[in-house]
């Protein structure tokens, strides 16, 4: 039991075909006690998928837009359990003028909006919890890996997760020494609610399963699988030192530079 009695905190669970429900439901059965976070409109997908889970956990509420909101959550995971022993960050937001080639003309007030949300709600999740993980714990955020290019369409999303990688640096650097790691955790594409919002997502998708050399099916759930399951590795006892690091489950897509060559398209062998 990989993380039997351990406590976690996990945001962003829409529906089951999410990668937060991925991880709630694949932590418990390692054991873990867990609590979900919702709000407005949303929550009652999530009180209806954390029905499909076993033992159903109960919904907090939690809009990363309200600090108050912050401090209410605090008080009351110390009401019910004293302490934590890791949290899930899988919140994103962009508004629809900050996506989709539009880089160039988005406003500001898109791209704070969406750099609130999508990178420095880490850091005050962070600052509201770590103080109930006094034994050290472990704190990550779902990411999509932005560390070298440019995705078509993603644009202000593309900078935000640049964003939320150095958060977790940063965070990573100043909850060390209270035995609290902080990492990302960057999957491929996959199926979710989240990603049709995302232009182009069906190009990328279809990408990414021809380069990654141990291949990569959007739409198969043993790809979210593969992602909670590391999710769980990254919030157990078992990763004690690794802190400050970008994790990827992509199916090996960042190692390759390019999409294979076809067959027919490849060099005849060399003469002997």
């Amino acid at each position: 039991m990989l993380l039997d009695k351990k406590k976690l905190l996990i945001t962003g669970v829409l529906t089951p075909g999410s990668i937060a429900f991925g991880i709630a439901e694949q932590a418990q059965k390692a054991g873990a006690e867990i609590l979900l976070t919702s709000f407005g409109r949303p929550m009652s997908l999530t009180q209806r998928s954390a029905k499909k889970l076993s033992p159903v956990p109960d919904v907090l509420e939690l809009d990363v837009t309200n600090p108050a909101h912050f401090a209410a959550l605090h008080d009351e995971v110390k009401k019910r359990w004293g302490k934590l022993d890791g949290v899930v960050h899988a919140i994103a937001f962009a508004p629809e003028d900050a996506l989709g080639g539009k880089f160039m003309s988005t406003p500001w007030d898109s791209v704070s909006q969406a750099f609130r949300i999508s990178a420095f709600s880490l850091k005050e999740l962070a600052v509201a919890l770590a103080p109930l993980m006094t034994d050290g714990g472990s704190v990550i955020t779902i990411d999509f890996d932005n560390s070298r290019n440019a995705w078509p369409l993603y644009d202000w999303m593309g900078v935000c997760k640049s964003a939320l990688e150095s958060v977790v640096r940063y965070l990573a650097r100043d909850l060390g020494p209270k035995k609290i790691r902080v990492n990302a955790l960057a999957a491929g594409p996959l199926a979710t609610i989240a990603a049709k919002g995302i232009p182009g997502f069906k190009h990328l998708e279809n990408k990414w399963g021809r380069q990654a050399p141990m291949g990569w099916n959007a739409k198969d759930e043993s790809s979210i699988d593969a992602v909670a399951k590391t999710a769980c590795a990254m919030l157990s006892d078992w990763m004690p030192l690794t802190t400050g690091e970008l994790i990827r489950v992509d199916g090996g897509y960042h190692a390759i530079g390019a999409e294979p060559v076809p067959d027919e398209a490849a060099p005849p062998p060399a003469a002997s």
